[in-house]
């Protein structure tokens, strides 16, 4: 190889080195690019979640609040509701919403002449109202096997005579026994009359609480017996003790004669519903003595009286004398409403 060749080959190699070098630091400085690159890349998605989490948050917030706002509404709508309200926080009385709601039924003036509680004796007399009563013959009505009656023609109005029935067949299923007749019941004011005429009776016709259908006389007939009228002797005291429950009470009893204006009489009974009948057995009140006792109670302060496991308020309403009258009944329950024959109205209202 000549001197010439030498050098060139000596330049080539230089050359050579020279560019492998720099080919070397190309790679490294492309390499340290990608890293680079891979490093902004991942703090640019780290800042990027940085930035989304307040708005999820944000929008989580916003489906809270109207999550709230609709629960708001709710609760604010059950507040608001005047029925809702009074079963959350109770009235401003203290009463239950059910006992505290009245609305009013107007009653005309002759109203006050009809129903289970009017009082008839001397003083107030019976107008014979249509659609008092409806009578029938208790005759027609029974078997005869619990109790009996006198005669064919005999009649009771037909509220009082179910009750009757009722009771009889309950005293014949505990005591075995059928020894009871009904010798009375309704009266005209012409068979009234004639018993006033003839000295059986000291009312004249139109003042005998028989003109209402529901009271009556009871006998003890038994078959191998003197028989007489009812007493609440023996197994018969049945009947005197359990009466109130199915709404009788003895219509004269003993010791009332000043308030009835009639001698006293264990055999005549007298149908007024239950609740009432209970109450004036609690009391010892005579009919009359009752129907005063009930001007005392309104709507506000009501009698309360519980009949086996029914609750009852009972109380009174003034008559307009001049017209109809507005007496206040609840809104929400059952209730009736009966005259007094005297001056206003009796409200029963069933609480349960």
């Amino acid at each position: 190889m000549t001197n010439g060749d030498k050098r060139r080959n000596r330049k080539r190699e230089k050359v050579s080195k020279r560019y492998k070098v720099r080919y070397d630091r190309l790679v490294a400085v492309i390499l340290v690019l990608v890293v680079l690159v891979v490093v902004l890349a991942s703090c640019c998605k780290s800042c990027s979640d940085k930035e989304k989490k307040p708005n999820s948050a944000a929008t989580t917030q916003k489906t809270t609040n109207a999550d709230n706002t609709q629960q708001s509404s709710i609760i604010d709508s059950l507040i608001t509701s005047n029925e809702t309200s009074s079963l959350i926080a109770g009235t401003p009385d203290g009463q239950k919403p059910s006992e505290s709601q009245y609305t009013t039924e107007v009653h005309n003036a002759a109203d006050i002449n009809r129903g289970n509680l009017i009082l008839v004796n001397s003083d107030h007399e019976y107008k014979f109202p249509e659609d008092d009563i409806e009578l029938v013959s208790i005759y027609d009505s029974i078997d005869g096997v619990a109790f009996h009656v006198s005669d064919m023609v005999t009649k009771l109005d037909s509220e009082a005579l179910d009750q009757v029935k009722a009771m009889m067949q309950a005293f014949y299923e505990a005591e075995n026994n059928s020894d009871i007749y009904v010798i009375g019941g309704y009266r005209t004011s012409e068979e009234q009359n004639d018993k006033y005429y003839n000295g059986n009776s000291q009312f004249q016709g139109g003042f005998s609480d028989y003109h209402t259908g529901r009271s009556f006389d009871m006998a003890i007939v038994p078959k191998d017996s003197t028989s007489g009228y009812y007493s609440p002797t023996g197994v018969y005291s049945w009947i005197y003790e359990n009466a109130a429950d199915y709404g009788f009470v003895v219509r004269f009893p003993e010791g009332k004669e000043g308030s009835t204006g009639e001698r006293a009489r264990d055999y005549t009974y007298r149908y007024v519903g239950a609740p009432h009948a209970v109450y004036m057995k609690q009391n010892n009140y005579s009919l009359e003595e009752y129907i005063g006792e009930l001007k005392s109670h309104n709507n506000q302060e009501p009698i309360e009286v519980t009949v086996g496991n029914k609750l009852y308020q009972i109380y009174y309403a003034p008559a307009n004398p001049t017209g109809n009258t507005d007496v206040p009944v609840p809104a929400n329950k059952t209730y009736t409403v009966s005259g007094n024959n005297v001056d206003g109205f009796i409200v029963t209202v069933s609480m349960n």
